[in-house]
């Protein structure tokens, strides 16, 4: 288990407990400190996880040992079969997707995939998709809305590809192009930020009539690091973007971006995949239930009205 900068103190107290676990084989001298140990660790932890700061939840989203995108899909989904290429240029592996069900539900399922070491972080490209990535989605989630499937997206990524042979493949007209199909897509779209949510590059697959992120994960326009290179030509004050820019689940809701924030277990969704996967699943087949009621036209109309009523503006008087 690899420990964040802000959790070194539970990382000390469980190396205790796992030194007098070894002492102890077939010895119960010792259960009771270890017991004692036990408890203040979970205190310990309720009360970091109770305060986190913003930053420190971009650190939990970004965590290594995270569940990514197929994670979620191998627990949720039954006969997932993942579909390929874009029919332009390639097959983006930072983008995944395809036909799965979920409790008998057909449904389109796709997101951004990173990697675990790092090989597959670079065979992955870090979760960042090329034009073709998004071609890609945009393909199934049109395939999804020929056969009246449902779609499900998950978003992960810190940005889509900067490279200039992505701009030079057309990443800008890619990610704009599954916008204005999104917006009117005949079928129910549910999106779920399991982790990090940068960019163009998040709601390039992130339009959907519902959007929720998972408890410790981060959505924004911009990352803290670049917003403070920006601001402050450097990426010393990233803490401090992270908080003026309000980018945590519970942001979102009390600016009525999201719809909801689906609760990880304590620590953090890597600490159990299984109950994470739970959360995320029963959010679905909720979603589901409500959405698949509404006609055609009522999806386009609530997802339209959803996007447009987002943001605030002031509208000043003329002066004569």
């Amino acid at each position: 288990m690899q420990y964040l900068d802000f959790e070194q103190p539970i990382a000390e107290l469980e190396k205790k407990i796992d030194e007098l676990n070894e002492l102890s084989v077939g010895d119960e001298i010792l259960t009771p400190e270890i017991n004692r140990l036990r408890k203040k660790a979970d205190q310990l932890r309720k009360s970091i996880f109770s305060n986190l700061t913003r930053w420190q939840r971009v650190q939990l989203a970004r965590h290594p040992e995270r569940p990514y995108t197929l994670d979620y899909i191998d627990l949720i989904t039954e006969d997932f079969i993942e579909l390929h290429g874009d029919r332009f240029h390639s097959d983006d592996k930072a983008m995944v997707g395809g036909l799965a069900t979920i409790d008998g539900q057909s449904v389109m399922i796709m997101g951004h995939q990173k990697g675990k070491d790092t090989k597959s972080r670079q065979y992955r490209n870090f979760g960042m998709a090329n034009p073709e990535g998004y071609r890609k989605a945009y393909r199934l989630m049109k395939m999804a809305e020929k056969f009246g499937i449902p779609v499900i997206t998950l978003l992960d990524t810190p940005g889509a590809y900067p490279g200039l042979e992505a701009e030079e493949r057309g990443q800008a007209e890619a990610i704009a192009r599954n916008l204005k199909m999104m917006a009117v897509l005949e079928v129910p779209i549910i999106t779920i930020v399991i982790g990090e949510g940068a960019s163009g590059g998040a709601i390039g697959i992130g339009m959907g009539n519902e959007l929720y992120m998972m408890e410790n994960t981060w959505y924004s326009v911009i990352s803290p690091e670049n917003c403070s290179t920006i601001l402050w030509r450097t990426w010393e004050y990233k803490e401090q973007a992270a908080s003026a820019l309000k980018l945590t689940a519970k942001d979102l809701l009390d600016m009525k971006i999201i719809d909801g924030v689906i609760e990880e277990p304590l620590g953090g969704a890597h600490r159990d995949y299984k109950k994470s996967a739970e959360a995320v699943k029963e959010q679905i087949l909720k979603s589901l239930k409500k959405l698949k009621k509404m006609k055609a036209d009522k999806l386009i109309e609530q997802r339209i009205e959803k996007y447009a009523a987002m943001g605030v503006w002031l509208e000043g008087k003329q002066k004569a």
